[in-house]
């Protein structure tokens, strides 16, 4: 879910489609590396080039974690494109910072996780994007592994699909967004009809994706 306030959701999304972080294209869309189509393309590495949009980011990512009162003894990022906001996030609350891998390194000493974790610290995990939520979770149970106590996962933005939002519940991980989809749909300038067509997609991907694939092959 995004809990930003409402004037923050709305200058973020509208700051992600202005430096084309976001792209729309209901009319041909994108193909996502699971084989899903999809009308929205979302890459959040694009905000590493304009500091204006880095510095919204991480200001809002400081207050998320006032407002929910977090008070994170360290600050994880997921690898790789968690990691330079968690930095920055890091950087302004003076706590310490690692990274999470996908998974443990083949060579070397074989970490997952890069810096230093204490048994009992509180952390404040940091992720770009959230679809199913799965990436982050991974990175989330390693550090619990590694005895660390996740109080939350902060995000850009996030879909808002129901699955990510249960599998985040399921895990006892609260989840925080910045911005997220509607808040992207009510900033972009559309007709109602690719607003009503960007929101059935959000509400049934699958079935939105099997259905464009059906009606083009025709």
């Amino acid at each position: 879910m995004a809990d930003a306030p409402l004037d923050l959701r709305a200058a973020l999304a509208a700051d992600l489609l202005r430096i084309g972080a976001v792209v729309l294209r209901p009319e041909a869309p994108f193909t996502w590396a699971s084989g899903l189509r999809a009308p929205i393309y979302c890459d959040n590495r694009t905000t590493l080039a304009f500091p204006d949009v880095r510095r919204h980011i991480r200001d809002g990512f400081a207050a998320l974690a006032a407002h929910h009162g977090l008070r994170p003894d360290l600050i994880a990022g997921t690898a790789t494109a968690g990691i330079p906001h968690a930095a920055w996030l890091a950087d302004a609350l003076e706590l310490p910072m690692c990274y999470v891998r996908a998974k443990p390194k083949e060579h070397g000493r074989g970490n997952q996780i890069e810096g230093r974790v204490l048994p009992g610290q509180r952390v404040l995990l940091v992720e770009d994007l959230v679809s199913t939520g799965g990436s982050a979770l991974a990175a989330a149970l390693a550090l619990r592994d590694a005895g660390a106590d996740v109080v939350a996962c902060l995000a850009i933005f996030t879909y808002g699909f129901a699955r990510a939002e249960r599998a985040f519940h399921d895990a006892n991980v609260p989840l925080h967004a910045l911005t997220d989809y509607d808040a992207l749909v009510g900033a972009a300038s559309l007709s109602p009809e690719t607003q009503a067509t960007l929101r059935a997609w959000r509400e049934d991907p699958d079935a939105w994706s099997a259905e464009w694939g059906v009606r083009n092959a025709e």
